[in-house]
Formats: C-alpha cells, sequence, structure tokens
C-alpha cells in the first residue's frame, strides 16, 4: 500500500474515533484500539484499551453532549522496509465541546493529539497510543455564562 493510502487509512480510524466518542457507539470505539493501547488525555491516563472505553462508556454517556473535531493532520508512516514498519505517528489539531444540562456544564477547549498506529492482523490501522495536550480551555456554568473560566495548557483533562 502506497503511504498516501496509509494516510487516508489513518485518517479515517481517527474520524472513526471521533465520531463513535460522539454517537457513544462503544463497541465502534473499541474496535479503533490495538490490544495493547495505551491513552494520556492531559494527564488523565489509561494503561489499556478496556478501561479507557470503560471510562469513556461510564463518562461521556447518555446525556453528555459532545463534539470531538480533529483536523490538521501530521501523519508520518515508516517506510515498508524500515524496522518499524507498519507503524505511523500523527499529530492531530483538537477543538471540542462538552455539555452536560444535568449539572449545567459546559466546556470548549484545544489540544494537540499525538498519536502511535500500529497495523493489525488484517492489515488495517489501529490506535496503539492516543492523547492530547490542551492548548486552552473554557468552562462555564450554562445558567450564568458571563463567568466563564479561562484555563491554558496547564488545564486538567476531561476526555
Amino acid at each position: 500500500m502506497a503511504h498516501h493510502d496509509d494516510i487516508a487509512a489513518i485518517s479515517r480510524l481517527k474520524y472513526r474515533y471521533l465520531r463513535c466518542l460522539d454517537t457513544k457507539q462503544w463497541d465502534d470505539f473499541a474496535a479503533c484500539f490495538a490490544p495493547d493501547a495505551t491513552a494520556d488525555y492531559n494527564g488523565l491516563v489509561f494503561s489499556d484499551p478496556t478501561a479507557l472505553v470503560d471510562f469513556m462508556r461510564t463518562n461521556m454517556g447518555e446525556g453528555v453532549l459532545t463534539m470531538h473535531q480533529a483536523h490538521h493532520p501530521e501523519i508520518d508512516v515508516a517506510p515498508d522496509d524500515a524496522d518499524d514498519a507498519g507503524t505511523a505517528t500523527g499529530t492531530w489539531y483538537l477543538h471540542d465541546k462538552v455539555i452536560v444540562d444535568a449539572h449545567r456544564f459546559a466546556l470548549e477547549g484545544g489540544a494537540f493529539y499525538a498519536d502511535r498506529y500500529v497495523r493489525g492482523a488484517n492489515g488495517g490501522w489501529l490506535i496503539q497510543h492516543t492523547g492530547y495536550r490542551r492548548t486552552f480551555e473554557l468552562t462555564w456554568d450554562l445558567d450564568d455564562p458571563a463567568r466563564v473560566k479561562v484555563a491554558g495548557p496547564e488545564a486538567r483533562a476531561r476526555g
């Protein structure tokens, strides 16, 4: 497969990961990960994909409205003749929003994802590691939006 085909396949994988997260399709979300996948969302760390999916299912489920958009991908695929053939890395710009009406809470943020990908047994790409570091985060009470709170890169993880 040519590298541009790999880049397109990895982009589709990332988009599927985001779509499944926002639409709460947890089985399809889980299928995006390699069996040994890890994650680090601004310090919220997961050492295996089961823990990650369980956390998202519990904390991003019914009543939590989310929008995750990743764009401006910078994807590097290891050459077929390299010792690490079948691997790739990606950097993505994230824009996300989270609304939890029951808690009258809203969040909007930006971050940079740093991902590693591995070719699975069927030849398709899987996420081996994903995570991001925040560039900014705005949070507010839906009943008092004028009191928005602004945080920079040190903002804590939200998922």
